[in-house]
């Protein structure tokens, strides 16, 4: 299983919101972004981060697939 955050950029794509704002309203650095980016993990105090700005919960921007 892997991680994805195609959830989370369909999200922002329906709010027209893009990275560098999300990054600059959640307070997370351009690294953070990158990974997620790429699918890689994060912290869940990012991840809490992020949904806290966006008014989700971690379920509605991650998700598993198989590889």
């Amino acid at each position: 299983m892997s991680i994805t955050y195609k959830k989370l950029w369909k999200l922002l794509i329906d709010r027209e919101m893009n990275k560098t704002q999300l990054k600059e309203e959640a307070q997370v650095s351009s690294n953070v972004i990158a990974k997620l980016g790429k699918d890689e993990p994060v912290s869940i105090e990012t991840l809490v981060k992020i949904c806290v700005v966006l008014g989700v919960d971690i379920g509605d921007i991650i998700s598993l697939e198989a590889k």
